[in-house]
């Protein structure tokens, strides 16, 4: 209600919205109901990452129910070996793994890991996003594919993943970077067939917010597991100062969010997109936290908070509704994204929000 939003912190809204979400669903439920996948996994994260802060086992056991109904005991599970989206959802195995010390988690940990050895590539090496899209990169897929692997590499002495992300993303800015902007196009597409194309350059015609959100999510991180003293590390950061910089330019100044194209707000159809703008303030909340970029960058991460909360969120005694979150989404021309439907408490744009929110709660204790 709005007369209190003061006094109701980051954390408030990040529990409230999971315990919405947790009386709609079981975890068994949670759509696309029993199936491995990144929805699932993104809403999964923030609320691992709100056990992390606040202990509180219910969290905990919900995100395990979901593993444990698809993981069996030998760590055997279905899922899609076609695609970069499948691995995502394997971040919460590392937790399990460290809680339980159950194998199960392991193997199937494993068999994520072992992915990366049967997806096709580009000619550079590149990972096509899924089958379906083939000889296309998305910036979506270094978020499903990139921290997984160095999470691996860390906990299982894989460091040879190390250089197989390092390249992932060295070739997402090298076919996908906007030099006018600053910003990333949602994708490229290496044989310059799709209609789509900018035939210049064969990348995405446009800057689709919740693909960009992805690539800044995956970025900063990254960052934290690289190893100690990597040479990558600055190389990274200075992605995220541009990057920043970058997005701090099209905030809208009257609500603090995003649009879903996000370097065209003015144009005809635009409208302020949720979940992008959750992974912007994720981005940088935490680059300001990290002391990436200086403490005049924590403005404009309220700004947009403070946004999503008066413009984007309803909230009852008992729940909270996240809107305007656009659906699944591939690549187009700007009247594809502008007539995208929208959704409410879709789990992108709750997952989103809840990651923002646990960002933005270390950044007011900063």
């Amino acid at each position: 209600m709005k007369e209190n939003i003061k006094v109701k912190t980051p954390l408030y809204w990040a529990e409230k919205l999971t315990d919405t979400i947790m009386k709609t669903y079981t975890p068994e439920q949670l759509p696309p109901a029993s199936r491995w996948h990144y929805h699932q996994g993104v809403f999964l994260c923030g609320m691992m990452n709100i056990w992390t802060k606040t202990k509180n086992e219910k969290y905990y056991q919900y995100y395990k129910q979901y593993v444990d109904h698809l993981v069996d005991e030998n760590g055997n599970f279905y899922f899609r070996r076609d695609e970069l989206d499948s691995i995502q959802a394997g971040l919460l195995l590392f937790s399990l793994y460290k809680e339980t010390g159950n194998e199960k988690y392991k193997i199937a940990a494993k068999k994520l890991r072992s992915l990366y050895h049967t997806l096709n590539k580009t000619s550079e090496g590149g990972f096509w996003h899924k089958d379906k899209y083939p000889y296309q990169m998305w910036l979506d897929g270094l978020y499903m594919g990139g921290p997984f692997a160095l999470q691996y590499a860390k906990e299982f002495a894989e460091p040879e993943l190390i250089n197989m992300v390092i390249h992932q993303e060295e070739l997402m800015r090298k076919h996908t970077r906007d030099t006018k902007t600053g910003l990333y196009f949602h994708g490229w597409d290496e044989k310059g067939e799709m209609q789509w194309v900018n035939h210049a350059t064969y990348a995405a015609p446009e800057i689709w917010g919740r693909a960009l959100g992805w690539y800044g999510l995956a970025v900063i991180d990254m960052i934290d597991l690289l190893p100690e003293g990597h040479p990558k590390r600055l190389e990274w950061i200075g992605v995220i100062q541009d990057l920043v910089a970058g997005l701090t330019k099209y905030q809208d100044e009257q609500t603090g969010l995003w649009y879903q194209v996000v370097d065209k707000g003015g144009m005809e159809g635009n409208w302020l997109e949720s979940s992008a703008s959750s992974l912007f303030i994720y981005t940088i909340a935490k680059a300001v936290t990290n002391k990436y970029v200086g403490p005049d960058y924590a403005e404009v991460a309220s700004l947009g908070f403070k946004g999503l909360v008066e413009n984007k969120i309803e909230e009852t005694s008992d729940s909270v509704v996240i809107k305007d979150i656009c659906i699944g989404t591939s690549i187009g021309v700007y009247d594809y994204y502008v007539n995208r439907e929208r959704s409410e408490n879709d789990l992108h744009g709750a997952g989103a929000f809840i990651l923002a929110c646990m960002e933005m709660e270390k950044l007011n204790h900063f």
